[in-house]
């Protein structure tokens, strides 16, 4: 990640937007159970942690030059659009 945009996610002070997301009951229970046992202040905080460690992995593999490169060439030579989502998908989650 550039430096730049790295000073800017570390920004306390930066604008946050609402969002509504479902999610079962018994997962809002055990993010209310973990977040205090890992220091945080409630559930919704971890979700954001959880966000923010997920989306900055996936970033990073994905803002790869090489990596970006290589699906464009894929896609050049006519590899299916899904194929290659399933193969990041392969690589990012293992």
């Amino acid at each position: 990640m550039k430096i730049e945009k790295l000073k800017k996610r570390l920004d306390q002070k930066r604008p946050m937007m609402s969002v509504t997301l479902r999610m079962p009951v018994d997962v809002i229970e055990d993010l209310k159970r973990v977040a205090p046992l890992l220091g945080i202040s409630g559930y919704q905080p971890l979700i954001r942690a959880y966000v923010g460690q997920c989306l900055r992995r996936d970033l990073e593999r994905l803002d790869n030059d090489a990596v970006t490169d290589l699906v464009s060439s894929l896609k050049r030579r006519g590899v299916s659009a899904s194929i290659i989502k399933d193969a990041l998908a392969e690589v990012i989650h293992g």
